[in-house]
């Protein structure tokens, strides 16, 4: 078995006739957080829309354990175990906290073991068991991160495609989630995709770090030797 979950390779996509990503290469270790960063509009969400399905690539190979993916519906990616947590979190605003998590497992046949799956989500986000009975928008910016988090680990996905946790949170609520899924790395050996602006957070809980710009993969490093190239990071990363 390799040691790499996924494989991208030559992945051309974008919106209409214009592209986004040119040609991005990347790989992430199995039971890995690897974080993607860069300037915004360097491709990083285009680049996950496209890994979850939301967005047919023109070009290139996504591969999963060994199968590539590249123009896989949506539902069948899920089934594979590719959990997409969109910026925005996406948590469905009519609906119960209960309703939504749910959500997440409805497509799994062993009902016995998506019971125990929600069982876990409301241990690992406590606040939630308050609120299960709330509707997604009675919710703040941190119980709908908690929510739309907890949505995708119903589903028990290999790997976890996460867009900007961090964005409109307060510090202490993003440093909880990244030492979430820090210890989800550790506890079930999940595998995390980050994209986040907040390229110190990320790097601190980060593996691996993969830097993007217009579309590009321009450095892939170690998370901590990322965080330690002044000339890199001022180049690309802002800090």
């Amino acid at each position: 078995m390799s040691d790499d979950l996924l494989t991208v390779r030559g992945l051309v996509a974008g919106y209409g006739a214009g592209a986004v990503l040119h040609g991005v290469d990347l790989t992430v270790a199995r039971g890995s957080i690897t974080a993607v960063v860069g300037a915004n509009g360097a491709g990083k969400t285009t680049l996950l829309r496209a890994l979850s399905g939301t967005l047919r690539p023109a070009a290139g190979r996504i591969v999963l354990d060994g199968a590539d993916l590249r123009g896989t519906p949506v539902e069948q990616l899920v089934r594979r175990g590719v959990a997409h947590v969109p910026e925005g979190r996406g948590v469905i605003g009519e609906l119960t906290v209960d309703e939504n998590l749910r959500l997440g497992g409805l497509w799994r046949r062993d009902r016995a073991d998506a019971r125990r799956a929600l069982d876990e989500v409301y241990q690992l986000f406590e606040p939630l068991v308050r609120r299960r009975r709330h509707h997604g928008h009675q919710l703040s910016g941190g119980e709908r991160q908690m929510l739309a988090l907890g949505r995708a680990l119903v589903g028990r996905p290999r790997l976890l495609l996460l867009d900007e946790p961090s964005l409109g949170l307060a510090p202490r609520v993003v440093a909880q989630t990244m030492a979430l899924l820090r210890r989800l790395r550790d506890s079930t050996g999940l595998t995390v995709l980050l994209v986040e602006q907040n390229v110190r957070s990320a790097l601190s809980v980060a593996d691996q770090g993969v830097v993007m710009s217009l579309g590009r993969v321009v450095h892939t490093a170690p998370a901590a030797r990322l965080r330690d190239d002044d000339d890199l990071r001022h180049a690309y990363l802002g800090f």
